[in-house]
């Protein structure tokens, strides 16, 4: 991994090449740290929290010998992206009403009456 910190920013994922020490983020080009949904828009239970870190560790593992720089990891937030997607649509996951801004960023919720 590179000397410098890297990272990756979508809507619902930050991933950083740094470790949590005491709630600060303290660089480390061996670890990678995934910051999922900051914004609480979406009520998580530990069921689809573990599908997504399952599917980072799955695509880290994937680039495993590769060098990693910012476009390989905005390429592995995007596909958690449509993971949380997928998950929302399947309804595992759902909209938290309560949340600072609720903008239904990946789509409407959907209600059973119209599935």
């Amino acid at each position: 991994m590179s000397d410098t910190q890297l990272k990756c920013t979508t809507r619902h994922v930050r991933i950083f090449t740094a470790l949590v020490k005491n709630n600060n983020l303290v660089p480390n080009s061996d670890h990678l740290t995934l910051d999922l949904d900051p914004d609480n828009e979406f009520i998580w239970t530990e069921t689809t929290i573990e599908k997504v870190h399952e599917i980072f560790r799955s695509l880290i593992k994937g680039s495993a010998g590769q060098e990693l720089n910012e476009y390989k990891l905005r390429c592995i937030g995007s596909e958690l992206e449509g993971a949380i997607r997928q998950l929302l649509q399947a309804g595992e996951l759902a909209y938290n009403n309560n949340c600072r801004v609720l903008n239904y960023s990946m789509g409407l919720p959907r209600s059973p009456e119209l599935l």
